[in-house]
């Protein structure tokens, strides 16, 4: 850290920046915009966002498909994250140049992978312009990634400091370190200088700060790391000395040094109108997606209570940020992205006094169903391509999805794997016994189409008269 403090000496004497105006109040927060990835799925290394009017139960925006995608680098973006200037009046989100569903390896990915961050830009959250790479691990010797990148407003400077991961050779040990830049504008930077590192071989790729009113439990910063533990540090300036407080081993929680549930990918949030903060961890090893863990004073770790009482959406929400709204924000936000499918009902060719529903889980057609919502589903995008392919998801089992399974159909909760995207989603095509009507061609199995049989849901190859008008359907309205 000394090392960097004192380059840090020289660069900021020399660099200069025209610096935004001086920062206006913003309006009362009124809700949160949680901006994330969903996991290695065709589409899931895109830009996705959630929303919460209480920081702890979310909805997934824009019918759960993606909002942005990235046409450059490597065509894919992980660990998202969302920064607000301090006059409220510009957004950029930024986010790791990777895309791991495109077959890359890990090591691959770690050792020669993309050393550049890609950027978007915004003046309202709505209109983005579109994606740009700036290319700041280029001048660290022997870069081989720059991974889950943060930034934040540093008053002290009137800039930016952006902070990644990048895997490089130091003191003849090579292992993921935290580096830093300054920028006004996103597109140019200073020169990246060591930031954050631990002792030994142990590694860093996940930090993110948050600055709290009035120096709360002492300090105006705190810092979030997953080296091995999920370590708090805090501080009172960005490019100052930071204080170690402690870590989470005392909860169970580790980010794999001691066992215990292992997390990654810390993410801070401060609940609207209150000293309380949720600090908010990616069970990644398990596969349960985040969890809060929340604190009136972040001076202690032993002030941090795990909680139950909060829920995350359809989606599987990987790595990214929360972004506190105004309520000017959230009503642009959500007149956007905010609509949700309207239930529909699918009803068979050959016998149209039935219509698909779920029973006990399994998937059937059926004549006067009772509860009437197990007939009912939300056409949503394709969960494993939103472009041109849809999924059907439960009206009253949100986040459970019409899939198959061994050609058979069940109705199944998304874990968020590739491999249920895959079995959950459909191409939309004319049916195969009336065009006027719909047949659905399976994402996974082309040759295959949904198709009843003995009033059971199968996915079949089709090839007589019978099978086309058994693998035809009307989509319509809920009633």
């Amino acid at each position: 850290m000394g090392t960097f403090l004192a380059l840090a000496c020289l660069i900021f004497a020399s660099w200069s920046a025209t610096a935004p105006g001086k920062a206006n109040a913003l309006d009362p927060f009124t809700g949160y915009l949680m901006v994330h990835f969903t996991g290695e799925t065709a589409n899931g290394e895109q830009i996705y966002l959630a929303h919460s009017k209480d920081g702890l139960h979310w909805n997934d925006l824009n019918s759960s498909g993606p909002v942005l995608l990235s046409t450059v680098g490597t065509r894919g973006v992980r660990d998202p994250a969302i920064v607000r200037s301090p006059a409220g009046d510009r957004y950029w989100i930024i986010a790791t140049d990777l895309r791991i569903a495109s077959g890359t390896s890990w090591g691959d990915a770690s050792s020669r992978g993309s050393t550049s961050l890609v950027v978007w830009e915004s003046r309202d959250l709505v209109a983005w312009s579109a994606p740009w790479l700036i290319n700041v691990a280029g001048g660290i010797s022997g870069a081989g990634d720059a991974w889950a990148p943060e930034a934040i407003w540093n008053p002290a400077t009137n800039d930016y400091v952006v902070y990644w991961a990048t895997n490089s050779a130091r003191n003849g040990v090579t292992k993921h370190r935290i580096f830093a830049v300054r920028t006004s504008d996103f597109r140019t930077f200073t020169a990246p200088q060591l930031y954050l590192e631990r002792g030994s071989g142990q590694g860093v790729i996940d930090t993110q700060i948050v600055e709290v009113p009035g120096s709360v439990g002492g300090y105006r910063y705190y810092r979030a790391s997953a080296d091995g533990q999920i370590t708090i540090e805090g501080g009172n300036a960005i490019l100052g000395a930071w204080t170690t407080i402690g870590n989470l081993s005392h909860l169970g929680i580790s980010n794999g040094a001691t066992g215990g549930n292992v997390v990654e990918g810390p993410m801070w949030a401060q609940f609207n109108g209150r000293n309380e903060w949720n600090l908010w961890l990616d069970q990644y090893a398990t596969g349960r997606g985040y969890m809060p863990v929340s604190s009136t004073n972040l001076g202690s770790t032993q002030n941090f209570r795990t909680r139950t009482d909060y829920s995350l959406g359809t989606d599987r929400k990987r790595h990214g940020s929360i972004l506190n709204l105004t309520a000017a924000e959230e009503t642009r936000v959500l007149a956007k992205w905010g609509t949700t499918a309207a239930a529909s009902r699918i009803q068979p060719y050959n016998y149209q006094d039935r219509y698909v529903r779920h029973a006990n889980f399994d998937v059937r057609i059926d004549a006067s169903v009772s509860p009437a919502q197990d007939a009912q589903f939300r056409i949503v995008p394709g969960l494993a391509n939103a472009s041109g392919y849809v999924s059907f998801e439960s009206v009253n089992f949100p986040g459970y999805f019409l899939r198959h399974y061994a050609f058979d159909f069940v109705l199944a909760a998304n874990d968020g794997t590739s491999t249920f995207a895959g079995d959950a989603t459909f191409r939309q095509v004319a049916g195969l016994a009336d065009a006027s009507w719909s047949s659905f061609q399976s994402y996974n199995y082309p040759d295959r189409y949904l198709r009843h049989s003995n009033y059971l849901l199968k996915l079949e190859t089709i090839g007589t008269a019978q099978a086309r008008g058994d693998a035809t359907f009307r989509v319509t309205g809920a009633s």
